[in-house]
């Protein structure tokens, strides 16, 4: 029970400290003019991905493959499924139609992009350079590049969406002003910095878990460590809805799934047997499948925009809700 206990502790703490991320990121996106959609899919999405990072990467270093690569992917699908209950919590409109962002767009196909790449890795056999596979590289370099045309397109934009009188536009509530922005981002790293550590214990204890009630990796991954280490995402995107920084909300999910399909990378890196890329099974394809799908029904929502459908609930919510209840049934 003590195992136990210690792991719902630190489901708290991550969830607290992500509600305390939200509000100083939505400052910052204000107090800087980075925006909410740039704040939410770079920054915020990026911290708040940080103990699950740390827990596939320490997953990998113990020669925990399954948690490591389970933990990764399905803390995407679940992120993603946080969306279908943002929509249900937003009653105004359908949320994609609020939260028409052309960032948003370009972070969801940046992400589509990522996810397939690691399907290419059975390309490569058992090739590895320096005891790194040649797909964390390419990841990598797409991630940079890509955030890079993500962040050119804030400036001239070529294409914008039409606004209507239920979008909720990206207005910042501050005046950009740099003062009282330190103080921010100072507790900003800290609260970052716990999370961090929350992810390494959360990954001991995990196992510890696993082993003691006989529970699978995939599932302790895919579910239970990918839900816990997801939590400070459920808690900004309710958090940022109520807030009405819808942009916000939708931007955090995208980046955060961007940023965690290079959990992949970094656990490649940790493991030293071989390469991550080998240890994938058919599960792990299948949750890529999931994660592919799911966002591209989110990408076409935020393209189409359907102003509101039965209960203010947009087609893609259900669409996107029906794939992961199913998909996730089958691979499990």
């Amino acid at each position: 029970m003590m195992i136990l206990g210690i792991f719902l502790f630190l489901s708290l703490v991550i969830l607290v400290v992500g509600i305390y991320l939200t509000n100083i990121a939505d400052r910052l996106a204000d107090k800087t003019g980075l925006g909410e959609a740039l704040m939410g899919g770079m920054l915020l999405g990026a911290c708040t991905s940080l103990s699950g990072t740390v827990t596939s990467v320490t997953a990998a270093t113990h020669g925990h493959t399954d948690l490591a690569i389970s933990n990764a992917l399905g803390g995407i699908a679940l992120q993603t499924f946080f969306l279908v209950i943002a929509d249900f919590l937003y009653r105004k409109s359908n949320l994609e139609h609020a939260a028409a962002s052309s960032t948003n767009i370009l972070q969801g196909l940046l992400l589509i992009f990522l996810l397939a790449l690691p399907l290419l890795s059975f390309a490569f056999n058992d090739f590895t350079l320096l005891g790194v596979h040649p797909i964390s590289l390419i990841i990598v370099i797409s991630y940079i590049g890509g955030l890079h045309f993500v962040n050119d397109e804030k400036g001239e934009k070529m294409w914008f969406p039409r606004t209507t009188k239920l979008t909720v536009e990206d207005i910042p509530q501050e005046k950009k002003d740099s003062r009282g922005a330190q103080a921010l981002w100072q507790k900003f790293l800290v609260m970052t910095l716990i999370l961090g550590i929350c992810g390494y214990y959360l990954e001991l204890y995990g196992i510890r878990l696993s082993k003691k009630f006989d529970i699978d990796e995939f599932l302790l991954g895919a579910l239970f460590t990918a839900l816990v280490t997801s939590l400070p995402e459920l808690v900004t995107t309710i958090t940022a809805v109520r807030r009405n920084a819808i942009t916000l909300a939708v931007g955090g999910i995208i980046g955060g799934n961007t940023f965690d399909v290079l959990f992949l990378v970094f656990s490649d890196i940790a493991y030293k047997e071989s390469s991550l890329y080998h240890q994938f099974t058919p599960q792990h394809f299948g949750l890529i499948g999931l994660n592919l799908l799911m966002t591209s029904v989110l990408v076409f929502g935020l393209i189409r925009r359907e102003r509101s459908g039965f209960a203010n609930i947009g087609f893609e919510t259900v669409v996107m809700g029906l794939i992961f209840l199913f998909g996730f049934s089958l691979i499990l």
